[in-house]
């Protein structure tokens, strides 16, 4: 079947899923929420979906294969895949959004699969002037919206990026942290990839609390991918974790033993192990106890600047950026076509204002050496001569 509706949430009826089509219908969107089982999706809109009977949508069943995704697909202007992991899983929904006319959009958390999505499909979506971007959630957007306010400021080369949250990660989330696992995961310095050692690991300082964090390179994240080819970035370092420090700790545990296996054995492990770990369907988030801060250091020769973006029910947050990123295409055009990020395509300050339009997130903090403002003359006809406005630099 081919559809009517604007957007289609293909993997609706997973944790992120439901809450793209909760923000859709806030936006105001029609949809197709689709999956493997039709029925269960729609079980999934009627218990799980607040608001769902004022929504206009539709449930669709489909095969994980490029022929009926490219028929479910067509007619839409977007897909917003939550199908992963997507190293594993992505590569039929990104070719049948191509062939259907398409934008693309994912909330994955896999850098390889960013890198290859850029490789293998970013010339041909932007020959064909559709968007290309993979990664549109609050575990990597937020702190790219961070980095970019941070970039303001003019002669900052250097980016140091922190990503913490606290909640439960779901069966997805889990399946995803232990493919990175096994991935090879990069950092970029000097305009290059470098390569993280499996089993590295840190104790860092975070923002607003005596207590250190342990964190990971977390697959190497999505930051050094979006800036390798930022003109004003020549080093991107990103580390994450989440707030139990417990599960971060064994979470190191696992990846130093991880490490010291032969290559072959490393894949079978983490699959035994994934399937051993209670990843089940976490509760709704509290937006009390449910938090995010990205924290973003940049830096160059002659000054830095700090910028800390806080934010509540990281989950929720991906949900919105999805439901955002969706409105806007079907509106309006993005910024850029082709692969691109979140940031690229929207923009970074209209992103970070959705998000604290519905809650989810504070102002951004910054501290530094902080570009100053500069004073232009304004215009006679509307002030007094001599009076002067200030306005960004």
């Amino acid at each position: 079947m081919s559809t009517n509706k604007p957007v289609v949430v293909y993997g609706a009826s997973g944790f992120t899923g439901r809450l793209v089509c909760e923000f859709l219908r806030e936006h105001g969107l029609g949809f197709v929420a689709a999956g493997r089982d039709a029925a269960r999706v729609q079980e999934v809109m009627d218990r799980n979906v607040p608001g769902i009977e004022t929504a206009d949508y539709e449930v669709a069943a489909v095969d994980h294969d490029v022929e009926s995704l490219t028929e479910l697909f067509t007619g839409a202007r977007v897909v917003c895949n939550m199908v992963g992991p997507f190293a594993k899983y992505g590569h039929e929904a990104v070719q049948a959004a191509l062939a259907a006319g398409c934008h693309y959009t994912d909330t994955n958390g896999e850098q390889s699969w960013m890198i290859e999505c850029e490789e293998q499909y970013g010339a041909a979506f932007a020959e064909a002037g559709l968007l290309l971007s993979p990664g549109i959630a609050q575990m990597y957007t937020t702190g790219e919206i961070a980095a970019n306010i941070a970039l303001e400021t003019p002669g900052l080369d250097t980016l140091d990026l922190l990503v913490l949250w606290k909640g439960f990660p779901t069966t997805a989330s889990t399946q995803t942290i232990f493919t990175t696992l096994a991935s090879e995961h990069f950092y970029l310095e000097d305009k290059e990839y470098r390569q993280w050692a499996p089993e590295t690991s840190f104790s860092v300082s975070v923002p607003g609390q005596h207590t250190p964090a342990i964190v990971l390179p977390w697959g190497g994240t999505a930051h050094p991918v979006w800036f390798k080819r930022d003109p004003r970035v020549a080093t991107c370092r990103a580390l994450g974790g989440v707030a139990d420090q417990g599960l971060m700790a064994g979470v190191v545990q696992m990846t130093e033993a991880i490490a010291a296996m032969p290559k072959e054995e490393q894949g079978p492990a983490l699959e035994a192990q994934a399937a051993a770990t209670e990843g089940g369907m976490p509760p709704r988030e509290n937006q009390r106890s449910n938090w995010s801060l990205d924290s973003v250091h940049a830096s160059g020769p002659t000054g830095s600047v700090h910028c800390v973006i806080r934010g509540a029910s990281n989950y929720k947050q991906t949900g919105l950026l999805q439901a955002f990123a969706a409105y806007h295409l079907v509106h309006g055009t993005p910024r850029r076509v082709g692969f691109a990020s979140g940031c690229q395509a929207f923009g970074h300050r209209e992103l970070h204002a959705v998000l604290q339009t519905f809650g989810l997130s504070g102002p951004a903090r910054v501290t530094g050496d902080v570009a100053p403002v500069q004073l232009a003359p304004v215009p006679q006809a509307i002030g007094a001569v001599g009076a002067r406005a200030a306005v960004p630099a």
